[in-house]
């Protein structure tokens, strides 16, 4: 589904990713870990389009295409998602007004027919009853007085209803307490682990991955991935450091 290859990127003249290289299939989750400013968060932007980042060589397709070549409101048409570590907020745009237009944009892109308002409420409350946030949250401000879990748990519900492909998930697990962090991860077994989806998950802490279990396990450092492994390498990261593994 994915596949990335010697992918060196920047920002500001200053280059993060220094040919990094990664496949992701169908099916499969996949978990980065690394310390701060290997990249992580770099490597997810790169991947959503986020501009300011510059992509100095190497390539990536996805679902056999040519990643780089799409802004990114057509990556998200072509079933890319990216879940922000600080989920951005805007004032003035409710959550339910931000959502169908998102959802309706992509369906134009499929050739679907856009969903009344009757339609996306009643998907839009199922989706935030399944991650157990009240539905009233679904008319306020896009994120804005929201606390840190429920940003997330938030970011959760519109996954669910834009229903990707692809998911990247930058450090999903900041600010989420015990209760939430296991809501949160049931959320993406529910909506992304399936044959035809992948999951790009992007975390510090293996705590998250007690609720997620990811296929691979990569160490990113400097840019590049270091090292990969099973499910193990998250809990030998967590005893032994960053510094002893990719020593």
């Amino acid at each position: 589904m994915l596949k990335i290859e010697n992918l060196h990127a920047e920002i500001d003249g200053k280059e993060i990713l220094k040919g990094l290289s990664l496949t992701v299939n169908a099916g499969e989750i996949h978990a980065i870990m690394g310390p701060n400013g290997a990249g992580k968060s770099t490597l997810g932007y790169v991947l959503g389009g986020r501009p300011g980042y510059e992509v100095t060589a190497g390539s990536i397709e996805f679902d056999g295409q040519d990643l780089l070549e799409l802004e990114p409101h057509q990556r998200a048409a072509a079933g890319v998602f990216l879940g922000f570590q600080y989920p951005v907020e805007i004032p003035g745009v409710s959550n339910v007004q931000f959502l169908r237009e998102a959802l309706n944009a992509q369906r134009a892109t499929r050739d679907e027919k856009p969903l009344s308002g009757a339609e996306f409420l009643k998907l839009a409350r199922e989706e935030a009853r399944k991650l157990d946030m009240d539905a009233e949250m679904l008319k306020r401000p896009v994120n804005v007085g929201f606390s840190g879990g429920e940003k997330k748990r938030n970011e959760m519900v519109q996954m669910g209803i834009v229903n990707p492909k692809f998911a990247i998930l930058d450090e999903t697990d900041s600010g989420l307490d015990i209760d939430a962090l296991r809501i949160v991860g049931d959320g993406i077994n529910r909506i992304m682990r399936a044959p035809d989806k992948a999951v790009l998950l992007i975390t510090h802490y293996q705590r998250l991955l007690d609720y997620v279990q990811p296929d691979v396990v990569h160490v990113l450092a400097d840019g590049r991935i270091v090292r990969s492994g099973g499910a193990d390498l998250a809990h030998e990261l967590e005893r032994e450091g960053y510094a002893q593994v990719t020593a």
